[in-house]
């Protein structure tokens, strides 16, 4: 009878030093000047750096914020990836669950075609460009896992009568580029960044249409009163 392998041990948690609560507390106050937290998450964040035993118990507390993304990933090669789900920042930290970055350019460019319609459109880690053509409609684009520091996003768009919403994170530079007839983009305040986490560089010709760069639902601050 064959033996069955025997089951894997999980793999250690690591105790985090003073250095490595320190720099999640250097994070947080470069977060907090760039006006990334409200004092109310920001003092959640910092009791929770300060109490900190384990390495995996504060990566939650960076994890959607562009100034730390490059510690961040030196604290996940060094717990072996993950986030410890019980901790209360990892449950709502929304969009912004940080995977390994994909190689700019490493996946196919995408397209789309919008006539009187539209659709919801997840942009891919590694996509480098994207190309619409819209007549009397538009999508919802959302460029969330595309992003991240160094990324550069081409988004050429063809629109008559037409628009898109488009939906980006924190820190985000956008360049508008587009001709426009009868036309024009909106970037809404809250979604222009400072390119800490990538450029979005808008092509393209628009006629009697327009596009909407939103900052994405669940970056927005809790106190915004509606949102956008």
């Amino acid at each position: 009878m064959a033996k069955e392998d025997p089951p894997h041990s999980p793999a250690p948690r690591i105790r985090a030093s003073d250095k490595d609560r320190d720099a999640v507390l250097g994070v947080i106050t470069d977060a907090v000047s760039n006006g990334r937290l409200d004092p109310e998450e920001t003092a959640e964040r910092q009791d929770e750096a300060i109490s900190a035993k384990y390495l995996d118990e504060l990566l939650p507390l960076i994890v959607d914020l562009p100034e730390g993304h490059e510690l961040y990933r030196t604290l996940q090669r060094q717990t072996g990836g993950g986030t410890t789900a019980g901790t209360s920042l990892a449950r709502s930290a929304g969009p912004a669950s940080l995977a390994p970055m994909a190689e700019p350019g490493s996946a196919k460019p995408m397209n789309s075609v919008a006539i009187m319609s539209g659709r919801e459109l997840d942009v891919p880690a590694g996509t480098a460009e994207v190309t619409t053509y819209s007549l009397m409609g538009g999508d919802n684009i959302d460029l969330c896992d595309v992003m991240g520091p160094g990324v550069t996003v081409s988004l050429t768009s063809y629109s008559m009568m037409a628009g898109h919403d488009i939906y980006v994170p924190p820190g985000v530079r956008v360049r508008d580029d587009t001709i426009n007839i009868m036309a024009g983009n909106e970037i809404r305040g809250s979604a222009k960044g400072d390119g800490s986490n990538g450029t979005l560089v808008l092509k393209g010709v628009s006629f009697m249409a327009g596009h909407d760069v939103h900052l994405a639902k669940g970056y927005r601050a809790k106190d915004q009163g509606q949102l956008e």
